[in-house]
């Protein structure tokens, strides 16, 4: 596990921080100055003044030189850190714990606390907590204009470091608690954003199907004519009879796939019309390809022991075939079909044996409408459609999706697993 957290949502605005920063120093000016000249405190003046302007330096370096509007975690710790340590000094300078300025010195870790991770949170915590410890203990008198210093009574002197640190830890408590909130919300925001944004590419791609059914119609029609005559015409060839049969009932089935999408593209297929486990539906799927491939189809159900069937749907038919018929596509003779399951979970892992993905869109797979570039015949290809399509209809039935190069075969590999609670939901 990596000691910094790593979401994206873990994150300072810039020009949010960097506003904050500058209202301190211009604060840590304006009070160093008036309590310095206006109400005579004998104190380090120059260390002071040298103290904050580290902080301008640091904050000039942030505004001119960091050049992202969102500051990392990684990054905001060293910043946070660099205005803890510079407040802790200046308040080692000006009396410790007896300047109520301390004050001050728990703002930077209550402000991380709500955008921050947790490790970065407690580093800040622990760190504000040694320098409250250590300006206990430690620190430069503070003279008064009118006595030699100031006389406090131990138990309220005591009582000072102890109520910072009180209210330091309850206030990141609730800032982070809030914080956590605020992220959870925001994260299931960008989820319904990139939910509707698919939904609204697979509508528009039913449109689009729909205008693909009416075109192709024609160019169909004539196939189905020419393939009765080359039915009639060689009907005496034993060796080619069976392939033009099998040729006029593939051309039969895209005209009924067709029809149903131009009448009404959401009703469903019905080579699958019962309720099926997860083995059936891949078998069912798989018999679909086998008359027209001509490469080996490779299973391993050894480690399937879910016999629970699951409602049919569309969704998953679809969603299978899809990668199952992109596996067939693009492999050089043989498709490896693998299903685990046990009383938690189901897995479906489909590779092949071809080239795999292309590296320049593994990042983007699940993305419509990619375009990789071909070395050897110097042009760009799609990919990438049929692959949107079915992780965009296996997720809607709570599938967990994962496109990669196998190790194995060195092909494409597709894992998709289900927890068997969200199967039965279906």
């Amino acid at each position: 596990m990596k000691f910094f957290e790593t979401s994206k949502y873990y994150t300072l605005k810039k020009s949010t921080y960097i506003n904050l920063r500058w209202i301190a120093i211009i604060g840590q000016l304006i009070s160093v100055f008036f309590v310095y000249f206006l109400l005579n405190f004998d104190f380090d003046f120059v260390k002071s003044i040298l103290i904050i302007f580290v902080g301008t330096i640091s904050n000039i370096y942030l505004t001119i030189l960091y050049q992202k509007t969102q500051i990392s975690d990684r990054s905001a710790l060293l910043f946070l850190m660099i205005d803890i340590l510079q407040l802790g000094v200046l308040v080692y300078l000006t009396g410790g714990v007896v300047n109520p300025f301390i004050i001050f010195l728990i703002i930077p870790s209550i402000f991380a606390s709500s955008n921050l991770g947790l490790r970065t949170n407690l580093l800040l915590v622990l760190t504000t907590i040694l320098i409250i410890i250590f300006l206990t203990f430690f620190s430069e008198d503070l003279p008064s204009p009118l006595n030699d210093h100031f006389h406090i009574d131990i138990y309220y002197y005591y009582s000072i470091p102890t109520a910072l640190i009180i209210a330091l830890i309850f206030l990141n408590y609730f800032a982070m608690i809030f914080g956590s909130e605020s992220r959870i919300r925001k994260e299931a925001l960008n989820k319904m954003e990139e939910i509707m944004a698919k939904e609204h590419e697979m509508l528009s791609l039913g449109g689009q199907a729909a205008a693909a059914a009416h075109s192709l119609g024609t160019p169909l029609s004539t196939i189905k004519l020419v393939t009765q005559e080359l039915k009639k015409q060689l009907k005496d060839n034993k060796e080619l009879k069976p392939d033009i049969e099998l040729l006029s009932s593939q051309v039969e089935r895209c005209n009924q796939i067709l029809k149903k999408l131009s009448l009404n593209p959401n009703q469903e297929d019905d080579f699958i019309g019962e309720d099926l486990t997860i083995r059936d539906y891949i078998k069912e799927i798989i018999s679909s390809f086998s008359e027209t491939s001509k490469k080996d189809f490779i299973f391993n159900f050894d480690q399937d022991y879910n016999s629970k069937k699951i409602s049919k749907s569309i969704e998953i038919i679809y969603g299978l075939r899809n990668f199952i018929g992109n596996a067939n596509k693009f492999s050089m003779s043989k498709i490896f079909i693998t299903l685990k399951s046990n009383n938690e979970s189901s897995e479906i892992s489909i590779s092949d044996d071809g080239d795999g993905f292309p590296n320049d869109i593994l990042s983007k797979l699940g993305e419509p409408y990619l375009k990789t570039f071909n070395k050897d015949k110097k042009v760009k290809s799609g990919l990438g459609l049929g692959i949107f399509i079915g992780k965009t209809l296996l997720e809607k039935n709570f599938a967990y999706v994962n496109c990669n190069n196998s190790k194995e075969t060195k092909g494409a590999e597709i894992k998709i697993k289900w927890k068997n609670k969200d199967l039965l939901k279906i």
